[in-house]
């Protein structure tokens, strides 16, 4: 049992001997361990803040780039109603020059039936009076033979005339 008893001499020395090493080392080891030890926490802390400094950065950027692409979005439909509109505008304007073409089409085929209308009419009416014409000239020739006949339709005439007047 004299192994886990020990003496007092024994005990004294590994005291003392636990002292100095412990005094060595407080004086020595002791600020190296403190400064590595100091100087680690610094650099995980400015890679902590690093990270967290990279986080934001990074939320910025996403922030930013949704930003961006709401935008472009924003910026497409914008595009894509104006261009609807520039198409509805242009078949509109389209439509409306294709009828009003039509129209001076129409319009001008109109005039030209009328006159030619009224060039058949004038013809019609030159043949109709040519021919009423040449009856009345064979009807009065028929009628003038005699000398007769021709005194008194003068007479007939004049007496028209003076009515009218």
């Amino acid at each position: 049992m004299e192994l886990f008893t020990p003496d007092f001499g024994l005990v004294f020395w590994m005291f003392v001997a636990f002292a100095v090493l412990f005094l060595l080392l407080w004086k020595l080891a002791w600020p190296g361990i403190l400064k590595t030890v100091d100087s680690r926490a610094d650099l995980i802390d400015k890679g902590v803040e690093y990270a967290q400094r990279a986080k934001e950065q990074l939320d910025n950027a996403r922030a930013e780039a949704k930003g961006i692409i709401d935008e472009a979005r924003r910026q497409q439909s914008d595009m894509i109603r104006e261009s609807e509109r520039l198409k509805s505008q242009l078949v509109e304007q389209a439509r409306s020059e294709a009828k009003d073409a039509a129209q001076r089409e129409l319009d001008a085929a109109k005039v030209q039936i009328a006159q030619q209308q009224k060039e058949a009419e004038h013809k019609f009416r030159s043949l109709v009076s040519e021919l009423a014409l040449d009856i009345a000239a064979k009807v009065v020739e028929d009628k003038m033979k005699d000398n007769s006949a021709q005194s008194e339709l003068v007479n007939q005439l004049l007496d028209k005339i003076e009515s009218k007047n």
